[in-house]
């Protein structure tokens, strides 16, 4: 069908439904019997307004009667049919065209009306004209306007009577009645369309009015049809068609004009508007300029005004963004210095208590003593007998003193000294307590025990207590500089740390090969790793340090792992683990935009015990940063690239943090010291060292340590490229095996650096060794009696045959037959490979093991609580960035809202294409960042066991704060430089959903690809599905490509907003223009779900992407 017959449907289905108005304007004989030639004759207004009035009453109430079938037929566009009724044809407040034209017919008016044959034979010639209106003005030949026969009512304007006293049968659609009598011009008030010899009353909105002959260009003004030649007595008549804008324009009240009836145009005045069709003028805004006869309120103004107030706002959140963080931390901050202050204060007069107590230590023993003598010398002389057994007591010793005078007993004298002890124990035990001490002895002014544990609340209670905690250990620790793991859990009693689960790791024959190819990438691999000890495993590049770890924490997608890993004894799977196990990545995987405590409280939230009360949680933290020397810069943003923070080292301290603060059992570093200087990585090993001491399992690639770094190492695993052990042992015994292979470190060389290089072959061995790189293995293998494989049996002459019979393994890294293989084989291999690689990795993001971790960490809401307050600080970190966005969303509503119209022949269509486009556009790009950015870091929580989940939503309902507000920017700019007919409620409802939808689909975007790849298919993505939407051509396959596409639900939505809005005349424009689109007016509240599912669906994709396709 063509575009031009779509066009004349959409105008034929509604004008039967004006038809349908008219069958049933006169079926009551009052009006047919009713005779009124007298009255007319003699100009009886009172009968004429009673005859209108009739007339009126007749079919004020036909809606009711054809409601189903209208509904059947229009109700895309028809919603309400006694609505819509009475806003184009309720003519009750003013029925005087029809008195008018009663008299001017004499009371003929009624045999004047159009039959229901008599439309549908108009409208029938109409569509098949096509729609244009010069064409339906030719109408088909028929029984009253043919060849033989043509009066005058046949002429455009004019119509005919069937006669004086003869009835019609308005609801006839089959037979056209005869009707050539008292040809006359139409009434004023209807339109008689040329071809046949009725009129039809014109709806509300429009202007009919008699035409006027136009001398100089022979039209009828304001029509568009001439006088047939031939006929001097024939004048203008009245309208001649009523169809949409585009076809009938004349008919309809012009805009800056309003129409009270179809008789009557009256201009518009100044403070007022009138659009087109307009029945009434509406007031202007108050800020609105409104000159006399204006078709729109120019509301620009508002728009100014707000785009000022938001651009202030704007900047003002740009500039001051990071006031109310760094308000909130400066006030956290003088709360941990008071506390600080407060515990150094508290430890300064113990330290002088203690201080004064050995003085007054020193002068009582004094006293005494010579008290001692004294009563001596007087009781020798008064009592000899009883010197001998005083002279036999040491000085200076309880045995050696008197009975104190006053009657005073010995009992009551150390119950004395117990409330002395016991106050000057508690001022030690206790050296948070702000309240100072008494010197006082006495039950009532002995002190009660501070609050402890789950009874602190406020931040200084719990920094007072943390730094009470750290002071007592320092305090220990200096008391005991050489701690060993037994001294430090006999500290633990003392000081309330917390036991951790231990875990011992051993491994046999731990061997890694890559699926179908066959090539080990670690091979026969046996030791353990022991709690309370740091391990370095070591070696040059490609001897698989990070495999071998990668190994130990159970993450080696797309290989073959053999051999056998225990955990304390037992065959368990070390996944069942990770929330007792720390993984330091060898990139810097912190957030860059929260400070170095931040990072760190956040972390140890979300991975300690649930039910650990908050001060022992900061405890732990401020633990980690005193340890690792974070102090100065705690409150300090850890920095970006585009943003500069903490230095290098601090930022290595801050990655290690991350994990320490979780209280590991297992801790795993890989190369933690790269890039630090010697003293950093002293500093970060005696941290370490730390946590040994308390029983963690501790172990860490390195790349050239120092001498000294090298020697505070437990243990060291030395590999060989390809995965072999050369070394695994005590690091105070490495010089010594090597020494008995023949291999002496020289003088001056670092030892590590020195096995190093021989290993990469840097250095070559000494021939009097008799030894080679490559059989530093198998020499250790053997030395530990460990199974052999043959391959590498063969690399010692001599050994291949006695040692075969210890060997377990056998074969090669290569199977039989791989070399000589074809380029199809290597292909099939390498997808083959691939597949299996990526069915691993799935396998491993969404299988889960059983806990056996013994820790509950926080579940998902609380972690959700987590996240929503650690991006939310993220969010207002980047109040810059936002801002720009909303900037550039303003400028896009001003051009938008200047140059796309929204014009009243498509009901804003064109304008709407360009704001769905738009929009989609803006917002789609400004949501990658949610997750574009932070796959790094999500990768590396999710390992570590924290919800998914709770990081999706927190993200997500972040971002709703956007889904909000950016409607209300666009609209802010684009509604009030184009005014359209639609509220500005049902436009925010429109955006909101579209931003809701795109924005879901961003995500999906930024979780599949690179951040180049996601912002080049937010531009094409809109753009296309918008063309989809909006195509013209007649094939069902794009159809219903299009009815997926959310642009054509939102396109919908806003075209119906601003549709629902035309009615009267504008009825047929409105239903041909839903037609032509395929719209429905009942259609906005599905549209509007159709958006929010989509956008709900795509977040689904986008978590199930999330959650399956991790990091290789």
């Amino acid at each position: 069908m063509t575009l031009k017959k779509i066009h004349a449907w959409k105008i034929l289905y509604v004008l039967t439904l004006i038809s349908s108005f008219l069958l049933h304007v006169v079926c009551e004989d009052d009006l047919d019997d009713y005779d009124s030639d007298q009255d007319f004759n003699n100009d009886n207004s009172a009968a004429v307004q009673l005859f209108s009035n009739l007339a009126f009453n007749q079919f004020s109430n036909i809606s009711s009667v054809f409601k189903d079938d209208i509904n059947e037929q229009f109700g895309f566009c028809v919603t309400d049919v006694d609505a819509d009724w009475n806003e184009a044809f309720n003519f009750s407040k003013n029925t005087n065209f029809l008195a008018n034209c009663a008299r001017t017919t004499k009371g003929d008016m009624m045999q004047r009306l159009c039959t229901a044959a008599e439309i549908k034979f108009y409208f029938n010639s109409f569509y098949q004209s096509g729609g244009e209106a010069k064409k339906a003005s030719f109408l088909k030949p028929n029984k009253n306007c043919n060849l033989s026969s043509w009066v005058s009512g046949c002429e455009a304007g004019w119509a005919c009577s069937v006669g004086k006293n003869k009835k019609v049968d308005l609801k006839n659609s089959k037979d056209i009645p005869v009707r050539i009598q008292t040809c006359s011009p139409c009434c004023a008030g209807f339109f008689c369309p040329r071809g046949i010899t009725c009129m039809i009353p014109c709806p509300l909105g429009s202007y009919c009015p008699l035409a006027k002959l136009n001398k100089t260009t022979g039209i009828c003004d304001p029509y568009r049809y001439q006088l047939p030649s031939g006929k001097p007595n024939h004048t203008c008549g009245g309208a001649d068609i009523w169809a949409d804008i585009t076809s009938s324009s004349e008919v309809f009240c012009s805009a800056g004009s309003y129409c009270p009836t179809t008789v009557q145009k009256i201009p518009c005045g100044s403070g007022y508007f009138c659009r087109a069709g307009s029945t009434a003028q509406q007031k202007c805004f108050r800020l609105a300029t409104c000159n006399p006869m204006s078709a729109n309120q120019n509301i620009t103004a508002y728009g100014l005004l707000i785009f000022a107030g938001l651009g202030f706002l704007l900047v003002i959140i740009y500039n001051c963004s990071d006031q109310v963080l760094a308000t909130r931390e400066k006030r956290k901050e003088q709360s941990r210095e008071k506390a600080v202050q407060s515990v150094r204060d508290t430890a300064q007069a113990r330290e002088k208590w203690n201080f004064a107590k050995d003085i007054a230590k020193k002068h009582a023993i004094g006293l005494q003593t010579q008290l001692s003598r004294t009563f001596s010398k007087r009781k020798s002389q008064r009592q000899p007998d009883l010197t001998r057994g005083v002279s036999q007591a040491k000085p200076g010793t309880d045995a050696a003193l008197a009975p104190l005078p006053f009657g005073t007993s010995h009992q009551s004298k150390k119950k004395e000294k117990g409330n002395l002890t016991k106050m000057l124990h508690e001022m030690e035990d206790n050296p948070e307590s702000h309240d100072g001490f008494n010197i006082e002895v006495g039950d009532k002014n002995t002190k009660k025990n501070p609050p402890r544990g789950k009874q602190l609340h406020t931040h200084s209670q719990m920094f007072r207590y943390a730094y009470g905690q750290i002071e007592k250990e320092k305090a220990l620790q200096e008391q005991n500089q050489n701690l060993t793991f037994s001294g430090v859990i006999s500290m633990a009693n003392d000081i309330d740390i917390r036991k951790r689960l231990t875990m011992e790791v051993a491994f046999k024959d731990l061997t890694i090969t890559l699926k179908g190819k066959n090539k080990h990438l670690m091979r026969c691999v046996t030791g353990k790793l022991s709690p309370g000890r740091v391990s370095a495993v070591m070696g040059p590049s490609g001897a698989g340090k990070t495999t071998f770890l990668s190994a130990l924490t159970g993450k080696a997608p797309g290989c073959v792992m053999t051999g056998t890993v225990l955990i304390n004894g037992k065959v368990e799977p070390i996944q069942a683990y990770k929330k007792i196990i720390g993984f330091v990545p060898q990139d810097d995987i912190v957030h860059g935009n929260l400070t170095v405590e931040e990072n760190l409280w956040f972390s140890a939230r979300c991975r300690l015990e649930d039910d650990l009360p908050k001060p022992e949680k900061v405890l732990v933290v401020e633990r980690v940063i005193e340890s690792l020397g974070l102090q100065p810069v705690r409150d300090s943003l850890v920095g970006t690239v585009e943003k500069r923070g903490i230095s290098g080292g601090q930022r290595k301290r801050v990655n290690v943090g991350l994990e320490m603060v979780m209280e590991p059992s297992l801790l795993i570093l890989d190369e933690p010291t790269s890039g630090l200087d010697s003293s950093s990585s002293q500093l970060l090993l005696r941290a370490l060292r730390r946590e040994a001491l308390e029983g963690v399992n501790i172990c860490m690639v390195v790349h050239q340590p120092s001498y000294t770094l090298f020697r505070m190492f437990d243990d060291l695993i030395l590999l060989a490229k390809g995965g072999l052990t050369v070394y695994h042992g005590s690091v105070k015994k490495v010089e010594e095996y090597f020494a008995g292979l023949g291999i002496t470190v020289p003088e001056r060389a670092n030892p590590p650096d020195y096995f190093i290089d021989i290993l990469e072959g840097i250095v070559k061995l000494n021939t009097s060794t008799g030894l080679t790189t490559k059989q530093l293995p198998v020499r250790w293998m053997l030395h530990n009696g460990y199974p052999v494989p043959m391959d590498m049996l063969k690399t010692i002459e001599g050994m291949a045959e006695s040692s075969a019979e210890n060997s377990a393994h056998g074969g090669s890294a290569h199977g039989p037959g791989s070399e000589g293989q074809s380029f199809a084989g290597d292909l099939w291999q390498d997808v083959k490979c691939s597949v299996e690689t990526k069915k691993d990795n799935l396998q491993h993001n969404i299988l889960k093991s059983v806990d056996l971790s013994q820790r509950k960490t926080p579940g998902v809401f609380k972690q959700y609580k987590y996240y929503l307050g650690r991006v939310g600080k993220q969010l207002l970190r980047e109040a810059r960035t936002q801002v720009v966005d909303y900037l550039i969303l303003l400028l896009a509503g001003i051009c938008l809202g200047t140059l796309a119209k929204v014009s009243d022949e498509t009901f804003g269509a064109m304008g709407y294409t360009y704001t769905v486009i738009g929009v989609s556009l803006l917002c789609k790009i400004a949501a990658l960042r949610s997750f574009s950015l932070d796959k790094l870091h999500y990768w590396r929580e999710r390992s570590s066991g924290m919800s998914s989940l709770a990081y999706f939503l927190a993200k997500d309902t972040i971002d709703h704060f956007n889904t909000i507000i950016k409607p209300l920017v666009y609209l802010s700019m684009f509604y009030f430089f184009n005014n359209p007919r639609s509220s500005v409620t049902d436009n925010y409802f429109v955006l909101v959903c579209l931003v809701y939808c795109v924005t879901g689909i961003a995500y999906v975007l930024a979780i599949l690809f690179e951040p180049g790849p996601a912002q080049l298919w937010s531009v094409l993505l809109p753009v296309v599905l918008t063309l989809i939407a909006t195509h013209d051509d007649n094939s069902k396959v794009v159809d219903r490509i299009a009815d997926m596409c959310y642009t054509k639900w939102a396109l919908e939505a806003f075209v119906i907003s601003n549709a629902k809005r035309y009615s009267g005349v504008w009825l047929i424009t409105r239903c041909g223009s839903l037609l032509h689109n395929g719209y429905d007016l009942n259609n906005f509240g599905p549209c509007l779900i159709y958006l929010v599912l989509t956008g709900i669906l795509s977040r689904t994709v986008a978590f199930v992407c999330m959650v399956t396709f991790l990091k290789k």
